[in-house]
């Protein structure tokens, strides 16, 4: 089974990601988080098959909980989804190895992101 954690501030965005992917993974067990810091501790607890951030939360920013993942858990596909996508942060995500999709979360935009995950 795959397990996806998907993370964001907005109940909505969530609710909406969410319902995008199970459209296309029936059988994915989804979790979600509405901050970094238990984003955090859930991913490096359950060791998900794929974690979408958000990248503009109040408190830890997807970029700051991408870091922590990548230093503590390397094997972990992340990918960055956000409506903001400043230089500054599409530079720390190329460091880090992490891909940025742009938002609103629409079918294609998912379908690359679920493409992270590899061959079904």
């Amino acid at each position: 089974m795959t397990n996806i954690l998907v993370v964001d501030d907005s109940k909505v965005s969530r609710t909406v990601v969410g319902g995008l992917i199970r459209n296309r993974l029936p059988q994915a067990a989804i979790s979600e988080a509405g901050d970094g810091r238990s984003a955090l501790a859930m991913a490096l607890e359950a060791l998900p098959d794929l974690v979408v951030l958000d990248i503009n939360m109040p408190d830890m920013s997807g970029i700051e909980v991408a870091e922590v993942l990548r230093a503590q858990a390397p094997q972990l596909r992340i990918a960055l989804l956000t409506a903001n996508v400043q230089d500054a942060m599409r530079n720390k995500a190329e460091a880090l190895g992490v891909p940025i999709f742009k938002k609103p979360a629409k079918a294609e935009v998912i379908d690359q992101i679920l493409a992270l995950l590899g061959p079904a």
